[in-house]
C-alpha cells in the first residue's frame, strides 16, 4: 500500500466512509488535534523509557491505553453525523481516566502555586499535551451536530489527568516544578 494518495493535494480529505471535506473542516481539526496530542504523549513516554522510578511501567501501560482510546476519540470525530462509530467512546474510559488521576493525585505535593510546565522532559511534554488536548476540546465543541458527548468529557477529563501526570512524572523523577510566585 502506497503511504501518498495524491486525493488531498487540493486541500481536502476523507472522513470515515468517504465523505470529502476541507481540510480546515472542523471535525478534521479535531481529530487532527487528537493526533497531535497522542504525538507529544508518545514523546513524553520516550524520555522515560530509560528512567527508574516506581509506578514506570504502570504509567507507560496507562499511557498505552490512552494513546489507543485516543484513536476512538479521532474516530468518533472524523465519522460523519448520522453514520455508524466503529469505535465508541463509552463511560469506563472516562472513568479510568478518574481513576488514574485519584491514583498519582494522592501521592503528589499539595499545590501551593501556579505550575509551570517544566521539570524532566517527560513532564513538560506531558504538559505540552494537556494543552493540546485542551484545544482539541475547543475544536471538538464547535462541531456542527452531534458530538458523542463522551468525547467531550474525556478530553476535559484526559488535560486534568495530564496534569497530574506531569506533576507525578516529575515528582518521581525527583524534579523541581517549576511554580508561579505571588511576588513575581
Amino acid at each position: 500500500m502506497r503511504i501518498y494518495t495524491r486525493s488531498g493535494d487540493k486541500g481536502t480529505t476523507s472522513l470515515v466512509y468517504g465523505q470529502r471535506v476541507s481540510k480546515t473542516d472542523d471535525r478534521v481539526e479535531a481529530y487532527g488535534t487528537c493526533d497531535e496530542a497522542n504525538s507529544l504523549i508518545g514523546l513524553a513516554m520516550s524520555f522515560i523509557e530509560d528512567e527508574d522510578f516506581d509506578g514506570k511501567d504502570g504509567v507507560k501501560k496507562a499511557f498505552h491505553r490512552i494513546q489507543t482510546e485516543l484513536f476512538h476519540v479521532g474516530a468518533e470525530l472524523a465519522t460523519p453525523e448520522g453514520k455508524e462509530v466503529l469505535w465508541k467512546l463509552e463511560e469506563n474510559h472516562i472513568n479510568f481516566l478518574e481513576k488514574t488521576i485519584d491514583e498519582w493525585d494522592a501521592v503528589l505535593q499539595p499545590l501551593t502555586n501556579f505550575v509551570l510546565p517544566g521539570g524532566h522532559p517527560s513532564g513538560a511534554a506531558l504538559h505540552s499535551a494537556r494543552t493540546v488536548v485542551r484545544r482539541a476540546e475547543r475544536c471538538a465543541v464547535r462541531i456542527e451536530g452531534e458530538v458523542n458527548p463522551l468525547v467531550l468529557s474525556y478530553l476535559n477529563r484526559l488535560s486534568d489527568l495530564l496534569f497530574v501526570a506531569a506533576r507525578y512524572v516529575n515528582q518521581q523523577l525527583n524534579r523541581t516544578e517549576p511554580t508561579l510566585h505571588a511576588s513575581e
